[in-house]
């Protein structure tokens, strides 16, 4: 019974030590959550990008894409726009993507 209490003891022991508690100062530390500097160059890149490739695609394209994803419009605006029904518009999204896609690959963006 006394050694598997002081084995008790010293297994609470090294756990403490283990990890040392953290100090008065460090608690009211806050940490830093502004945004990476990296983070915007990528960002602004990324969106140089997508410009790039949007403004290679036709005009069509470009509208309708911009307006589910950029303007997020809803979807009977978009069709009165168009002039089109709302599974006709589906399929000009579908097209306009993969317009948008192969126009991305190609430009060498995959690896965004």
């Amino acid at each position: 019974m006394h050694s598997v209490c002081i084995n008790v003891m010293m297994e609470l022991l090294r756990a403490s030590t283990r990890h040392p508690p953290i100090s008065e100062e460090a608690q009211h530390v806050i940490a830093d959550t502004r945004a990476d500097p990296e983070k915007g160059v990528v960002t602004r890149e990324r969106r140089e990008m997508v410009r790039a490739v949007l403004d290679g695609l036709s005009e069509k394209d470009r509208q309708i894409l911009r307006a589910v994803y950029l303007e997020e419009a809803e979807k009977s605006e978009i069709c009165g726009r168009f002039q089109v029904d709302r599974d006709y518009l589906r399929v000009l999204v579908h097209r306009a993507k993969n317009r948008f896609r192969e126009a991305f690959d190609k430009g060498g963006h995959a690896q965004v």
